[in-house]
């Protein structure tokens, strides 16, 4: 058997007539990071919920069978109303209190001081890091980040980032996620997909990423730096 967990072919994606994704093929091995970046509206979202099978398209997705998969949306904050802890919320995992408190304790957070308070009371970094818990707690093999750090300050998208690379070095996970951030994509990325509805460039960040594919994904509004190493 070979090292893939993932193989997209031939996948599109419509909506009332409008072809969202077109004709998008890659490949993910196991334990690789998978970065996907694009303009607003480029269909990277659609395509995290086309790879879940919460939404229709055509062609073929296929993941190594037996694979648990967790997801983190994007722009998923709470109502400072909504009366439920985050202990209360964890009892949707149905997972046992060791684990949630370990998933907890992984990503910073202190589970004596955290579990009774209400979801919509943490700050929007603490909650960011609760809801990478919840998504580690059911031990998955892949994760599926939609911008991760979404209305969180610069010094805590890095805290969150530096926290996701940790996570992965210890659990050896595959990661797909979508920023915006470049400096995340050549810290992070071993793969990057530069999506505009179609695949505009793939492969390592520092022979896919060119100020040709740049142009062709951005249309030239967005400049362009060369990334140099250390």
């Amino acid at each position: 058997m070979d090292d893939y967990i993932l193989k997209v072919k031939n996948l599109s994606v419509s909506f009332g007539g409008d072809k969202i994704i077109d004709d998008l093929n890659f490949d993910l091995k196991n334990k690789e990071n998978l970065i996907i970046v694009g303009p607003n509206g480029a269909g990277k979202s659609i395509l995290l919920k086309a790879l879940l099978g919460i939404i229709p398209f055509s062609g073929e997705i296929k993941w190594r069978e037996g694979l648990k998969v967790s997801y983190f949306p994007q722009n998923f904050f709470p109502a400072k109303e909504l009366p439920l802890s985050v202990k209360e919320f964890f009892k949707f995992k149905k997972a046992p209190q060791n684990k949630i408190k370990e998933s907890l304790k992984a990503v910073g957070l202190d589970d004596i001081s955290v579990l009774n308070k209400k979801i919509g009371f943490l700050s929007a970094g603490q909650f960011q890091r609760m809801m990478i818990a919840w998504s580690l707690v059911d031990e998955p093999h892949v994760l599926l980040f939609d911008e991760p750090t979404s209305g969180i300050d610069i010094g805590g998208e890095e805290t969150i980032y530096n926290l996701l690379s940790e996570i992965e070095k210890k659990i050896n996970l595959t990661m797909i996620l979508i920023t915006h951030d470049l400096n995340i994509v050549y810290k992070f990325a071993d793969n990057v997909l530069c999506l505009n509805k179609k695949a505009i460039c793939y492969g390592a960040p520092q022979s896919a990423l060119s100020s040709e594919s740049f142009h062709k994904l951005y249309g030239g509004e967005m400049k362009f730096y060369q990334h140099k190493h250390d």
